[in-house]
């Protein structure tokens, strides 16, 4: 079949794509960097053209207020796209839990990239996923100073992008879910003790002081970032997957 992938060059799209054609897909990188600007449209239509499913594994240039502006005009181009080349299959990468945190801009705005996928003419497929595991250098970076790094005790059950990359090629290759799958990984942490973990791994002497109003995370109650019983459990462990990282 053919395959689109929106976000082609990025995190997720750089590895997705490759594994797709691996499997014997015909595959389609779009990006900034291929000629595609989801924000003006331009490119759209030729990246889809045959297209028989597309993935959207975009991401807002920023995380505030100006994200919901971003992902309803970038849908918008998509949906019409996507209308005009006949695809039958859209797939778009979320967030366990997105819907449960609108004290955060940008999951109001991944709230919103969701409803307008459901509201489209054509079949869909919604993977949400926990945090990656890539994503804890940039955390850590958010409240800290040479000595001390403040997070709170947020319940997390990060994920590994190879296993989100996995979990996404096989939804893209069967028929539309027109529903949502969660998929994390299989264990689960405080985020303060996560960035201790993170830390003693790698020898870096920094303390990790538990702070429930620190950074981003500080604004999710309870444990809604940690999906329920009928999530698909990936099989890295974070442990493993940072021994291997040093």
């Amino acid at each position: 079949m053919k395959i689109s992938v929106i976000g082609g060059t990025g995190l997720i799209g750089s590895q997705l794509v490759p594994k797709l054609r691996e499997s014997g897909h015909e595959v389609v990188a779009a990006s900034l960097s291929t000629g595609v600007d989801l924000l003006t449209g331009a490119g759209l239509d030729q990246a889809l053209e045959g297209a028989d499913a597309v993935v959207n594994v975009t991401n807002s240039p920023t995380f505030d207020e100006a994200s919901p502006a971003f992902f309803r005009t970038t849908m918008g181009h998509l949906l019409s796209a996507a209308g005009r080349a006949g695809v039958r299959h859209q797939v778009v990468l979320s967030i366990v839990g997105v819907d449960q945190v609108p004290q955060l801009d940008y999951y109001r705005a991944k709230t919103l990239q969701e409803e307008l996928l459901r509201s489209g003419a054509t079949g869909w497929s919604i993977v949400r996923v926990t945090q990656f595991f890539e994503f804890m250098d940039a955390v850590l970076s958010w409240t800290s100073d040479d000595t001390t790094v403040r997070l709170p005790s947020t319940p997390l059950r990060p994920i590994a992008a190879a296993d989100v990359v996995d979990a996404l090629a096989g939804v893209v290759t069967g028929p539309p879910l027109n529903a949502t799958l969660d998929v994390a990984g299989p264990d689960v942490f405080p985020l303060d003790e996560l960035g201790r973990l993170t830390l003693s791994v790698r020898g870096d002497g920094r303390t990790v002081v538990t702070d429930e109003q620190a950074g981003m995370f500080a604004a999710v109650k309870g444990d809604v970032l940690v999906p329920g019983p009928g999530a698909r459990l990936a099989p890295t462990h974070y442990e493993d997957w940072l021994g291997a990282a040093r």
